[in-house]
Formats: C-alpha cells, structure tokens, sequence
C-alpha cells in the first residue's frame, strides 16, 4: 500500500472515511478482498507471497493498514510487514490484545521489519505508528495522509489526495473517491521528492495512481465507517498499465 488518505471524526456518522491505493509488482501474487477461509474474522486482500494483507478489517469492528517507507539501499527486514495488519485483524477480540499493547509489543520489535507505516484502529479510537519513529500515536480528529515516508509528508500526490478527500466529506461517495484514486497525472519535475531513486522512477511514483508494465497500482480501496459499527468496503483490482481487472463490494 502506498497511499492511503483519510477522514477520522470519531463524533461524526461516519467516523471514518478512507481512500487508499496499493501499489506492488504486477507480478506478486495475491488474492483480491474477500473473507479469509483459515481466519474467518478477517475481510482483506491477501498478499500470497508472505501470507499478510495492506488493509483489512474484521468482524469485531477492528481496521488497520500499512504503508511501506521508500529507503533504497536498505535492508530487507527479516519478517514481512504485511503480518503486521493480519495479525492485528486475527484478534478476534479487543480483550486477546488492546491496540496500545499491540503497538507497543511492534515498536519494540520494528527493526525486524522493512520501514513501515502502521494504522490500527477501532470504533472508539485511531492509531498510528511510524518505524523510523517508534513511539505510536493516537491521531485526533482530522484529515490525515500518508504514502511512503512519514505522516502527512507533503508530497504532491499526498497532497492532491487530501485534498481531493477533504472535498466529497459532506456526502462521500465511493465513485467520487475512486475517481481521484485514479489520477494519472505526475507531478511537475521542481515538486518531485528525492529519495534516492532517480529522476524517471520519481516521476512515474508521484501520481496518485501508478501504471507501468512491471509496477503499478494493483489495487484501490475505499472505506466507510458508521457509527452503528456497519462498514462498507469496497476493492477494484488492476493488472499492467492500469487495466482494470474487477471489484469487490462488501458489507460487513
């Protein structure tokens, strides 16, 4: 995942409003969103590979999702990231593990893992841990984004987003914030970020949505959140060069 724009208004109907768009290698297998057979409690995609998800929520009113952040040259972490969030939605209770406990036990560990963002939340409160900075935070209400460095980093593509976001809250709907989702356009050279991978890979990383023959968005997610607990979430999937590939609309 490497965009993710959204609303938390905790007194609000909706409390929660997301957009997100998960960019990987075409070429990684995964499973698109659905119900997962081995843990029932969980409703997210399914990274093949390593086993773990971007973003999922499950039957007990829990969400979380993750960003990686972009440090080439570093690394590998020994332990897939994308554990993180399968094994906060595995929970099948808030009384297994509370969100604190959970964040504290990962901060400890974070080295383990590649550079990551981290938002775990339910329907009382919204959390959000930074690996680079391991000392989580319990976000107030506001519009918040993140891509692939810190919280709110104001690149050109975060920054379109939440504002893109910020425009549909008095009647979000889904088609709206897909539409913004799939935003092709780059970013002008002189506002580009550098982080190190080169001019040609930054400009084809500063749209909203990616699309290449090798790398791209794979997937795009909105959110819903009500205040009776209800969420809707839907997924539109996409192969090379943005092809569109299906959808997955749930209640649950």
């Amino acid at each position: 995942m490497c965009l993710i724009v959204f609303a938390w208004r905790p007194s609000h109907p909706q409390p929660l409003v997301l957009a997100a768009n998960r960019d990987e290698f075409y070429a990684r297998p995964t499973l698109p969103l659905a119900q997962w057979e081995d843990a029932p409690q969980i409703y997210a995609g399914r990274d093949l590979e390593a086993g773990g998800t971007w973003l999922g929520v499950n039957a007990d009113g829990r969400f979380a999702a993750l960003t990686n952040i972009r440090e080439p040259g570093k690394t590998p972490g020994r332990r897939s990231r994308g554990e993180l969030v399968a094994g906060f939605l595995s929970k099948e209770s808030p009384h297994d593990v509370s969100i604190d406990d959970y964040l504290r036990e990962i901060a400890a560990r974070s080295e383990e893992y590649g550079g990551f963002n981290l938002l775990l939340g339910d329907r009382q409160q919204l959390h959000f841990l930074n690996a680079n900075d391991p000392t989580p935070r319990r976000l107030e209400a506001g519009v918040y984004g993140v891509s692939n460095a810190g919280l709110d980093t104001p690149w050109p593509k975060l920054v379109k987003a939440k504002a893109a976001l910020s425009e549909q809250l008095h009647n979000p709907d889904p088609e709206a914030l897909f539409g913004f989702l799939i935003d092709h356009a780059p970013a002008p050279d002189a506002e580009l970020p550098n982080t190190g991978v080169g001019l040609a890979t930054e400009k084809l990383l500063s749209s909203v949505f990616i699309a290449s023959p090798n790398y791209g968005t794979r997937a795009s997610t909105v959110l819903l959140v009500n205040a009776d607990g209800s969420r809707r979430l839907i997924e539109r999937s996409f192969g090379p060069y943005g092809g569109r590939l299906g959808e997955v609309d749930l209640q649950v």
